[in-house]
Parts: structure tokens; sequence; C-alpha cells
């Protein structure tokens, strides 16, 4: 496809291309497409694998995925847009633009009960939301939990709330820990997208599609596929045991998240994780993110977008998988200043996030690299794939530039 060609020769991308047919021939994943990034040239552009394996339909590059969590970055490059317009401020209070956020209750430590509150020494800001640091929860990793109990009931989720609905629900519900004191993965990039609403005047769909996905050729990206597209969307699978990544098998789940879903519009327009998009538009959104030509955000903007949001040694941490140490918070997505034991060992300074359904994106400025993987399996945000794809990845752009 247009854009899709690689322009920068001599890298060699087999191994890595092995390793993930390896994951499709193990019955791990049915299929995952890649793209590498020297600079702003694409040095590697490859599929392995099937969009729909029942049916043997070979993966391209311009298949429409369910990218879920890759949503946040373009939330993330939407406010960020407003700042620089001046519409808002990185530490404004979010009352003064959603007056119902304001004057927040915090659960007390061990509270057992919706009501055991105090009242929050700070406002929630603009930059306590981009940087999931606000006190707000998600509601979906950690069940049995007062705040997930309470978020559930009241149907924080429900696809046919809007977002300024959803804002209602979180108005009447507490924080879950003092504003800019700790991390926690939350709701907070949706009501993001609420704010961004208020303040441009327009439906966060709507914005974004005059803002970013217009002007950067997305063409394939939104919250519904198109009628005369969906034969593009890839089939969805889960993994034959959520607690062992590795085990062969899996199971085709297309009515996920919900029935029908992508193929009709839904009242929530989810800036936390409701799109759809394709490999080829990933790559646009990335490389409007780079140096050497022209980018979505200035460059000023982008490196405070890629700086790290949380106090020093505070580190991410999600309830079914612990903290993890040496990983920050940037406005846009995760942040590595230390290499972990399943990173590349020049890691460090890498802003990365993805999907919960195994697409992923990063942008290296150390290595002067970025890529963007994209396949299809339910809770496949940290599987075992996208480490070695990466750690492959680093390794062929090191070897090529050393060959040069």
């Amino acid at each position: 496809m247009e854009g899709m060609k690689v322009t920068a020769a001599g890298y060699d991308f087999k191994p890595a291309q092995a390793a993930m047919q390896r994951y499709v021939d193990n019955d791990l994943l049915s299929g995952i497409s890649w793209a590498v990034l020297s600079g702003r040239d694409l040095v590697d552009v490859n599929c392995v694998g099937w969009a729909d394996k029942e049916a043997q339909t070979p993966l391209r590059v311009d298949h429409i995925f369910r990218v879920f969590s890759n949503t946040k970055l373009i939330t993330s490059c939407a406010a960020l847009l407003l700042h620089e317009e001046g519409k808002l401020k990185l530490d404004d209070p979010i009352e003064k633009f959603i007056p119902q956020l304001g004057n927040r209750k915090v659960l007390r430590p061990g509270a057992t009960s919706i009501d055991d509150t105090e009242p929050a020494k700070s406002s929630i800001t603009v930059r306590h939301l981009l940087s999931h640091s606000s006190g707000l929860s998600y509601g979906f990793f950690d069940p049995g939990t007062v705040i997930f109990k309470s978020l559930n009931e009241r149907g924080v989720h429900d696809i046919n709330k809007t977002l300024a609905q959803m804002v209602d629900v979180l108005a009447d519900l507490p924080l879950v820990y003092h504003p800019g004191t700790s991390w926690e993965y939350s709701l907070a990039t949706d009501v993001t997208a609420r704010l961004i609403e208020v303040i441009s005047g327009q439906s966060f769909d709507r914005f974004i599609k005059a803002r970013i996905l217009d002007p950067l050729g997305m063409v394939d990206t939104g919250f519904v596929v198109p009628q005369k597209d969906q034969d593009r969307l890839v089939a969805y699978y889960a993994g034959a045991d959520i607690m062992e990544p590795m085990k062969p098998g899996l199971t085709r789940t297309d009515n996920a998240p919900f029935p029908g879903a992508y193929l009709r519009p839904v009242a929530r327009l989810n800036g936390g994780g409701g799109l759809v998009s394709t490999l080829s538009d990933m790559v646009a959104l990335i490389r409007s993110l780079l140096p050497g030509g022209p980018t979505l955000l200035k460059p000023e903007t982008i490196a405070l977008m890629m700086s790290n949001q949380l106090p020093e040694g505070q580190w991410i941490r999600f309830a079914n998988l612990g903290e993890q140490p040496g990983k920050a918070f940037s406005l846009a997505g995760g942040l590595i200043l230390k290499p972990g034991p399943f990173d590349h060992a020049d890691a460090a300074g890498e802003l990365y996030w993805g999907g919960v359904a195994g697409t992923q994106w990063w942008i290296s400025p150390k290595r002067n690299m970025a890529g963007v993987m994209m396949a299809q399996r339910q809770m496949a945000f940290v599987h075992p794939f996208s480490f070695e794809f990466k750690r492959l990845a680093y390794d062929a752009l090191g070897q090529g530039r050393k060959a040069a």
C-alpha cells in the first residue's frame, strides 16, 4: 500500500519473521503484522498468518484491527493539540471544564464500603488524567474491590451511555487515592475524551477525525467499520488459558467485547479503547510524532508528551501483574527508564503502549527507531510475542547500522 513501502534496506528481519511464524504455527496467534522504522524510514513491513484462521484468509497490511488502548495515544494527542492552542493547561483543575468532577472524595485505605471516604487533598488536573495519576479506577482489573463493584453496578462501561453520562456516574463515586500520589490504569483517558468534547464543542469522533485522522490520512481508523469494509475486520481469538499464555489453542470470540462490536454505531465514544485501525494507519500516526519531517504536534510538545510524569521511584502497576519496576508513565504511554528482564538492554527511554488484544506501538528516541505490531488475541498486552519481537527488532537495527 502507498506509504508502506520499505525505503531503507540492509536490515535482517528474518529472525523476527521466523519467531512470529512460530507463534502462528504453535496456535498462539492467528496472525501478526508489523512495521519497523529507522528514523521515519520503513525498514521492515511484514505479515504472517491469517486474518481469519478458519477461512484461511492471509493477513494483509490493510486488515482492520480492534486496537483498544492504542486509542489512548490519539486521545492524548487530541488533548495536546488543545494545549498548544492555549485552550487547556496541563495543571488546570478538571472542574474548570467539568464541574461535577470537582470536590472529590477518596476511599480511605482499607475501605470496605463505598461510603468510607475522606475529602480529596487536591483537584484532579489534566496532567493527572493523561498520566493515569488522577485517582480514578477502571473497573476491569481488580474484581472483588469496592470500586470495581460500584463502577460496574452503575454501568460505567455501558456502550449505550455517552461520555457525558459516564462522567455523571464517576461524579457520584470516590477516587481510590489522592490525585497525584499514585498510579492506576483507569477511565481517565475516557474522561479526557469528554474534556475534549467540552472544550472543542464537537463530539470526540468528529474532533479526532478533523484534527488527526484526516490530516494524517488515517482512512480506516474510527469507532465503526463501514459495511463495505467489514470483510477486512480480522477475526478475534482467545487463548487456551489466560494464566498460561504459551499454552497452544485459540478460540474464536468475534462477539467480544460485545455482540456486533464495531459493526454499528454506539453512544460511547471510548477515548480509552474504542477505535479500530490498520497497520498502515498506525504507522502514519507514529511517524507523525517522529523528527525529520512534518509532525502532528510541535517538537517541544512531543518532548513534553514523552517525559516522565511520575515521581522518582514510582512505577506503573497492574492489579494482576503487580508493580513493574523501571517502567514509568508519560502523557501518552509507558516509559522505560530501566529496561527489565524481558526488554532489550538498549530500551531505556522507550515510549510504548498498546491494546489488550495485542496491538502495540513503541518509539525509541535513543535508537532513533519506532515500531507497530498488530495481533488479535484477548489479553495479549503483555504476551511473550511482543517482548520477543521488540528485542529482535532492536537487534536487527543495531546489526544493520553496524554493517553500514
